[in-house]
């Protein structure tokens, strides 16, 4: 009796110790998870650093803006003032690559680093990309505007440029939120529209490289233009497989993302077409008019549109035929 007695003492002693024990291991990992989070201004640096991320091939140009038809004064190229964004009719489509990569890198940092985001750390992230978006295009309105002549084409053409660069900062905030904060059906989406805004942006990043000492121009055109068409494709494909069609919502992400790849290529080269060409410049609805039919033709030639579509979707069952196993073996060696 007195044996057993003395033994109830010494297994409380033990599961006291023990618990006390679990409870420092405890404190020690949240204190330790606590020291990894990010600060709230470190969110705000990150957003900051993606917005420049999307403006890089724009600053790797050096910031001149491009020769304006309805410039005041006669001006060498390299006389023109330094600007942020663009603007051009001849740019159109660069614009929007700018502003949707810099949303889009932001949402997949705050995606990627959410466990160890602050409370507040996503918006942080997404106002420092905003301010530093809209001052861009602040600026850059503030300059033009003052160097175009006194016309209303003038004011027509600054209105225009100007619009592409909020409705591409726009369609930035939807892809941000959607990476950053939606399930993966809404993810799958964001990750489309950056996909497809890519090909813009990464022809403004090798355009430096278009100098002779890098052979001959046409050449190096032809071969990134070769290469750069099947980036959209691929990364589609990438978030495809990881999203996967496990339920109705992620079917339906998947349709929307395809549908993207097939649209909005078109549309993009319908925009250089139309907007680009001198000859329609002044006669609006033949501009409309001829880009409609070029986006028409762009985007119900099986030749343009067909093998985009198959690339990305072998990449997509590519990606989910390795994912599928790769969780099989996980489960086996977990049992």
């Amino acid at each position: 009796m007195d044996d057993n007695a003395s033994e109830i003492p010494a297994e409380q002693a033990d599961t006291k110790t023990s618990t006390a024990g679990v409870e420092h291991s405890a404190g020690l990992a949240s204190e330790a998870s606590a020291g990894r989070r990010l600060k709230l201004w470190m969110s705000a640096l990150i957003g900051v650093g993606a917005a420049l991320v999307g403006l890089l091939p724009w600053l790797l140009q050096g910031l001149r803006l491009p020769l304006q038809n309805l410039w005041a004064v006669e001006t060498a190229p390299d006389e023109m003032p330094l600007v942020l964004l663009p603007f051009s009719q001849y740019a159109l489509t660069a614009e929007i690559g700018l502003m949707v990569v810099g949303a889009a890198v932001a949402g997949l940092l705050a995606r990627l680093l959410r466990s160890r985001m602050p409370r507040r750390g996503a918006l942080a992230m997404f106002l420092s990309l905003i301010v530093v978006q809209l001052g861009a295009i602040v600026q850059t309105f503030v300059v033009v505007q003052g160097g175009l002549q006194d016309r209303s084409a003038a004011t027509f053409y600054l209105a225009a440029v100007t619009g592409v660069a909020a409705l591409a900062m726009l369609v930035g905030i939807a892809v941000f939120w959607l990476i950053a904060r939606a399930p993966r059906a809404g993810a799958l989406i964001g990750y489309a529209m950056a996909a497809v805004a890519l090909a813009p942006w990464l022809s403004e990043l090798v355009h430096p490289l278009l100098k002779p000492q890098y052979g001959t121009i046409e050449d190096f055109r032809r071969w990134s233009a070769s290469v750069l068409r099947w980036v959209p494709a691929i990364l589609v494909g990438l978030a495809v497989g990881w999203c996967g069609i496990r339920s109705a919502g992620r079917v339906i992400a998947v349709l929307v993302s395809f549908g993207l790849l097939w649209i909005v290529p078109a549309l993009t080269t319908a925009i250089d077409y139309a907007a680009g060409s001198r000859v329609y410049a002044n006669d609006l609805p033949e501009m409309a008019s001829a880009g409609f039919g070029v986006f028409r033709q762009a985007a119900t030639m099986p030749e343009i549109v067909v093998p985009s579509l198959m690339v990305a979707a072998a990449v997509a069952v590519l990606v989910g035929v390795v994912l599928h196993y790769l969780r099989g073996r996980s489960s086996t060696t977990l049992s």
